[in-house]
């Protein structure tokens, strides 16, 4: 071999090196998957795990005959748009945009060519990602959690607990989508059964704790909490706040309830993120997203935690209870 052409061999051989691992993986017939959060990693894993599932079902088992290329925004809904392209440029196969509608808006401004399977709690028509829920169009389709939507109900429920609080304070981020939704939403319906409400708008951490100690003057007898990526990340900390100040809280998601909340109502949200990686599996074997159905849920949970009940010296209504799919005791 010449000189020349031996160069140019180990010139080739160090390009190749510096090739991005998706892309490799592509070249090698290993589908690369895009996994767009809004959150950080340590947030809600049991999403991750039911989305591995999901696609296992479907035939794919990361690092077997797939690759999952992880993106977390660590709550910087400004960072998600640049995560997106970089996984644009790494030419996944599919995007699966995750905790929430900045997560999804990102990924579908990024391409219009690649496939984006998003779970979202906000109504996907509204926030423009598909034309319709039955026959998506485009490129986009996911999983709808209505998340935002059930403020209004999480409210009644907590209103059954505390039927004497003269104000409920309503935990809500006006910069998150599912949080202007909310915040539509809930005061409606507080005005409608007569529920004053406290209104806390809190748009990043360093303001959660400045806001609890304002509810003072008001003094709020309950506490509801927003659906909001923003929230899970500091779960402990609000939960410990809640019961510094003696509001008793529902919450969004039974992970609340499991480290010592004392309700949620909300989606069966794991199910629905396993969905989404059956979804991600049939796009991975050829299906069209346009032609796949945004899902909806069909299954709703009422998580009630006992233990937290009676240190805030609460009965919880004996219907309720039994509503529940989850009890802690």
């Amino acid at each position: 071999m010449s000189d020349i052409r031996r160069r140019d061999f180990v010139t080739l051989l160090g390009g190749a090196a510096a090739w991005p691992l998706a892309a490799r993986a592509q070249q090698a017939g290993t589908p690369v998957i895009g996994y767009l959060n809004a959150a950080s990693p340590g947030t809600n894993p049991q999403y991750q795990s039911a989305f591995r599932q999901g696609l296992a079902e479907a035939g794919y088992v990361e690092g077997k005959n797939v690759t999952i290329e992880y993106r977390w925004a660590d709550n910087q809904y400004d960072r998600l748009p640049a995560l997106a392209s970089d996984l644009v440029r790494r030419q996944v196969a599919v995007i699966a945009a995750t905790g929430g509608p900045p997560a999804a808006v990102a990924a579908k401004a990024a391409t219009a060519t690649i496939p984006i399977v998003f779970t979202s709690g906000a109504d996907p028509v509204a926030a423009g990602l598909v034309a319709s829920l039955d026959r998506p169009g485009g490129n986009v389709t996911g999983m709808s959690l209505f998340f935002g939507e059930l403020g209004a109900k999480r409210l009644g429920l907590l209103r059954d607990v505390m039927r004497k609080a003269d104000a409920i304070a309503f935990l809500v981020n006006p910069n998150f989508p599912e949080g202007q939704i909310q915040l539509k939403d809930v005061p409606e319906a507080a005005r409608a059964i007569g529920q004053q409400l406290v209104v806390m708008k809190v748009g990043s951490e360093s303001e959660i704790d400045a806001a609890f100690a304002a509810l003072g003057p008001h003094k709020a007898g309950g506490l509801l909490v927003a659906s909001d990526p923003l929230w899970s990340g500091h779960r402990s900390r609000i939960i410990a706040l809640a019961a510094r100040y003696v509001l008793p809280a529902i919450y969004y998601e039974p992970a609340w309830v499991a480290e010592g909340g004392l309700m949620s109502y909300g989606t069966d949200a794991k199910e629905m993120y396993r969905q989404a990686g059956i979804y991600v599996g049939r796009i991975l074997k050829g299906a069209n997203p346009a032609d796949l159905p945004v899902m909806q849920p069909t299954k709703f949970e009422l998580a009630i935690n006992l233990k937290t009940a009676k240190a805030l010296g609460l009965d919880v209504p004996l219907h309720l209870q039994q509503l529940a799919d989850e009890v802690i005791e």
